[in-house]
């Protein structure tokens, strides 16, 4: 995924979804993108995207952000 920051910087993730994640947080029926999209936002609002691991797995987050888990369903609530 790429992810364009503040000026001309762009910078480039990879990005897994590990296997019964979004069974485990109620999200199964949603896109994986879109929660890869959702993820990558919350840590923009976090971080610059310069700051942003250039592999990881969004597992790795909620060590980073113990918020993340609780906050990620209600972002992609409908």
């Amino acid at each position: 995924m790429e992810v364009r920051g503040e000026g001309a910087t762009s910078t480039h993730h990879r990005v897994t979804v590990p296997d019964g994640m979004l069974e485990e947080l109620d999200l199964a029926e949603v896109e994986r993108e879109r929660v890869v999209h959702e993820s990558i936002a919350f840590l923009l609002e976090r971080e610059p995207s310069t700051s942003i691991l250039p592999e990881f797995s969004l597992e790795e987050i909620g060590g980073f952000f113990p918020e993340y888990f609780q906050e990620l369903p209600n972002r992609l609530a409908p």
